[in-house]
């Protein structure tokens, strides 16, 4: 593997954790509903932990409001049931097949909390990146050591993916500081 292969896929790897820190992100409710809000609920489907999109159609009712239609008449109960236990401190209502979960209103002392969530993933995120940026720097210094490259190479290389690794810290805290805003707007 050669310098240029290394930042390369440093590069794309960053870019997979700026994408990752957006879809969590996506996550965290802002008291819009968010039909992604349930995408980490598990169903128990016949003895087997399920994903909740695998058993119901999960979809917006309104602003406020997502409705689960489940696929089988039995998961109704089950689903509403996981629902209610997930840590999303969400309350569910069966009206017939249908089930239907409310947002409730957002208190100042939850926004506060969510946003320590948020620059909880954002840290967690630059970690990563760091992370990143060490096995990087490893793979040049091999590079150096097997005589594939010159110490020179090693500390232009080294110089470009501090710089790429600031750059992507600069656009987490970016993503961070936006969702706080988003959580902390009335």
């Amino acid at each position: 593997m050669s310098i240029s292969e290394i930042k390369q896929t440093t590069d794309t790897k960053m870019t997979q954790s700026i994408a990752a820190l957006n879809a969590a992100l996506s996550k965290v409710r802002t008291g819009r509903a968010n039909p992604g809000l349930l995408d980490s609920v598990m169903v128990d489907y016949y003895g087997n932990p399920t994903p909740i999109g695998q058993v119901a159609n999960v979809s917006l009712l309104d602003s406020r409001t997502i409705s689960v239609q489940p696929w089988e008449k039995g998961m109704g109960a089950k689903i509403e049931k996981a629902i209610r236990d997930s840590d999303l401190g969400l309350n569910p209502s069966a009206m017939g097949d249908l089930i239907r979960v409310p947002m409730p209103a957002m208190t100042e002392e939850r926004r506060k909390e969510l946003t320590k969530v948020v620059r909880n993933d954002g840290e967690g995120m630059k970690v990563a990146v760091r992370n990143l940026r060490r096995d990087a720097n490893d793979a040049v210094k091999k590079l150096v050591k097997d005589k594939e490259a010159s110490e020179d190479d090693q500390k232009r290389a080294e110089a470009d993916i501090q710089k790429m690794t600031d750059k992507y810290i600069a656009e987490i805290d970016k993503v961070v500081s936006a969702k706080e805003a988003e959580i902390l707007a009335v």
